[in-house]
């Protein structure tokens, strides 16, 4: 074969290589690929965005100007693109606003977000992804867990598949749906990194998935879901040290437990905790050692509070709780957790080792003090006579009293928030305060305070503030 008749069945061999390559691609069969796509169909028109907005006052009686415009690379509300202008008498407000996702859980229209998300708005809208927009409700947050429920008045609305967290496996696949720097509705994809994920300092309480999917500002609130598109959790946090974006580390409040916020804030308002009142700590290799456990397991009581359950059912400190209601612990965090999801007045079953044996004990949990925690509503329509309208409190027991450096047999409610746009924040009320009487009522708890407060006009109250005691008329 001469090099011209080589050259040309080469040619030829390639050509037909190439064609029958072009006949596979255009060829109608299923791929061979695994895909998410069904998944992500079932979940995206239950995802929204979550526009929020606050009013803050400029301090030292400078202005930035009246309304501030969202900056896409601020987490949440960030001030920052105002420019000062010439000092005012007295302090001027401008509206700083922020963007985040939420995942609707019923056709009439409660919506599942983070707590970050609306926590001290002043109005907030939702966006649905066939663009139509509604003002929402917040119907009630919790802080602790970082979970908020807000409402809009829709109907027939498309509605996520509430799956079950407890059953997901490091491994699994998973998506992360939501609205990453405002740039509109986008999917992400990974796997169940880890599951169980605590001490991270982020809430309170916590019980966090890890994933891998990207998951960045804006995304908070959004949809964490399986390969089935059901909702396996509520993504919270990014851990970005220095850069702000994903570096394939988000964290998602699971699903059971974002449920089990979201019927107590729609059934009562607030979120009520049980506890123990016992002090725990993880058991190391080297503490299982010393107390002669035969494995670095349960969860290690280092305190026991006075007349709190745990010392009324008899527990003391160098106590090992293993198990409680026959679900074995294997960190103090399950504890914990398990503890706070209970009803207070529930008897709780402890398998407990002591002095090298084990024995049953059985306490009636109590609500965790100061717990319960009060915000005035944000309706517009019910909330104009709140006397204490953007103002939150919590209940005063000996721990918060310390913090705010008065005696622990301090009597009152400590003031959490203060929206600085209220009349209460006009009148003086500060974040710390401890509301000790309203109207020349004692106040020992926020039931107290809701009691005592005039819905119309002004109310006297009577502050304890560092040691120091004042009235303030609001």
């Amino acid at each position: 074969m001469t090099l011209g008749a080589g050259l040309l069945a080469a040619a030829v061999t390639i050509e037909s290589r190439a064609h029958i390559a072009l006949k596979l691609a255009d060829a109608n069969e299923p791929p061979s690929h695994i895909t998410m796509a069904p998944a992500a169909k079932a979940a995206m028109p239950a995802v929204v965005k979550i526009s929020a907005s606050k009013i803050v006052k400029a301090q030292n009686g400078f202005s930035r100007g009246e309304e501030q415009q969202f900056d896409p690379f601020e987490q949440f509300f960030g001030g920052g693109n105002g420019r000062f202008q010439v000092p005012q008498e007295q302090p001027r407000s401008h509206r700083e606003g922020g963007l985040g996702s939420g995942v609707v859980v019923s056709p009439d229209g409660y919506i599942l977000t983070n707590n970050h998300v609306v926590d001290g708005a002043t109005d907030v809208r939702v966006t649905l992804p066939d663009r139509r927009e509604f003002k929402a409700k917040v119907i009630g947050t919790d802080p602790k867990t970082d979970i908020a429920v807000v409402k809009i008045e829709a109907t027939n609305l498309p509605v996520i598949t509430v799956g079950n967290s407890s059953k997901i496996q490091v491994g699994d696949g998973v998506l992360a749906i939501g609205n990453p720097y405002g740039v509109g509705q986008t999917v992400t994809m990974g796997i169940v990194s880890a599951t169980g994920r605590a001490g991270l300092g982020i809430e309170d309480y916590e019980d966090f998935i890890q994933t891998d999917a990207s998951i960045n500002p804006g995304n908070s609130g959004g949809a964490l879901v399986n390969d089935r598109g059901e909702l396996i959790g509520i993504n919270t946090a990014i851990l970005a040290p220095g850069s702000g974006g994903n570096q394939g580390i988000g964290f998602a409040v699971p699903v059971n437990l974002a449920r089990q916020v979201m019927d107590q804030i729609v059934s009562h308002g607030s979120v009520q905790r049980a506890y123990l009142g016992v002090t725990i700590q993880e058991v190391t290799p080297a503490l299982a050692q010393s107390l002669g456990l035969p494995a670095p397991e349960g969860a290690l009581i280092s305190d026991v509070s006075p007349n709190s359950p745990g010392e009324k059912a008899g527990l003391k400190s160098g106590d090992v709780i293993l198990s409680m209601n026959g679900t074995k612990i294997a960190e103090s965090n399950q504890l914990r957790m398990n503890v706070s999801l209970m009803n207070p007045g529930q008897t709780v079953n402890l398998k407990v080792y002591r002095d090298g044996q084990t024995r049953d004990v059985a306490a009636h949990v109590g609500e965790l003090p100061g717990a319960k925690v009060q915000r005035a509503s944000r309706d517009n329509n019910d909330s104009q006579n709140e006397v204490l309208e953007g103002v939150s409190v919590q209940d005063l027991d000996a721990r918060t009293a310390r913090e705010a450096g008065l005696s622990a047999n301090t009597k009152g409610v400590i003031v959490t928030d203060v929206d600085p746009a209220s009349a209460a924040a006009s009148a003086g009320l500060k974040q710390g305060d401890v509301i000790q009487e309203a109207n020349h009522h004692a106040i020992t708890n926020s039931d107290d305070l809701s009691s005592a407060l005039h819905k119309n006009g002004e109310s006297l109250l009577l502050i304890n503030r560092g040691g120091n005691k004042l009235y303030l008329a609001v």
